[in-house]
This record gives C-alpha cells, structure tokens and sequence, in this order.
C-alpha cells in the first residue's frame, strides 16, 4: 500500500470518504451539516496538503494536513482497524515535530485512536457551528 500525494483525479474519491466517514463517525451531527460543507470542502483539500493511502487502486483512507494541524483522517468503512489510520498518522508524524487537532467528544473511537497514538487534550471547547463539545489534542515529537 502505498502513501502518496493527493492527485486531481481522486477527488471524488476522497469526497465520498470524506462525507461517509463524517456520516459514520459524526451520527450526532445531522447529516445536513456535511452536505451543507460539501463544496467548501472539496475546494479547500485541492488547494490543501492531502495524502492518500491507495490499495489496487482504491483510497482507502487520506490525512489532510495544514502547517502541522491536522484537518481531517478518514479510513474507508471496510478498511478501518488494518492499522490505515496510523500508517497516514506516522506519515504525518515525519512531516511535523508537532501535531494538532479537533475531535468531537462524542467520536469515543477518534479519541481512544489519538491518545493511543500520543495525542494528549489540551483544551475542551464548544465547537460553534455544530454545538458539539470538541477537544483540542497536541502530539509532539520527542
């Protein structure tokens, strides 16, 4: 398997990881609130720094990141807990000395990943869109 770049041409394909894992992972968030974020999104992770995780062909999973702050780790459904989620989060761990990030309190799951994998919370907060309690969590390099 292979980590590499974002290409023009797996758009889609990460747009539709992007929205189903949101709709998996997020049950507590109506699912208007993605579609409503759909466009913005797809704009901002052409312009961005992504790399996906391709298998045969397929994305199976992506790590979009901005100067150290990670703005999204997604897994393909039938591919979570094959260790996708840390091969994208150590990829990203030789990139930067220091990590950052935002995961909702109730994505139990996201949070158990983060901390296993050194992530510790720095700061709870309102996350002002959705209303969801959200945390802060910062890896270093040591």
């Amino acid at each position: 398997m292979e980590i590499r770049a974002l290409k023009h041409k797996d758009i889609d394909q990460v747009m539709e990881l992007w929205l189903n894992g949101n709709l998996d992972a997020h049950s507590f968030i109506h699912e208007s609130y993605w579609l409503d974020h759909y466009e913005e999104v797809k704009e901002m992770m052409q312009q961005g720094e992504l790399y996906v995780q391709e298998h045969q062909g397929k994305i199976i999973g992506f790590i979009g990141l901005q100067d150290g702050y990670i703005a999204g780790l997604f897994v393909h459904k039938d591919d979570r807990c094959m260790g996708i989620g840390k091969q994208l989060l150590t990829y990203a761990k030789r990139l930067y000395p220091y990590l950052c990030l935002h995961v909702y309190k109730r994505n139990q799951s996201a949070l158990r990943f983060y901390e296993r994998e050194g992530f510790l919370i720095t700061q709870e907060q309102i996350e002002e869109e959705s209303g969801q309690i959200e945390y802060v969590m910062e890896w270093r390099c040591r």
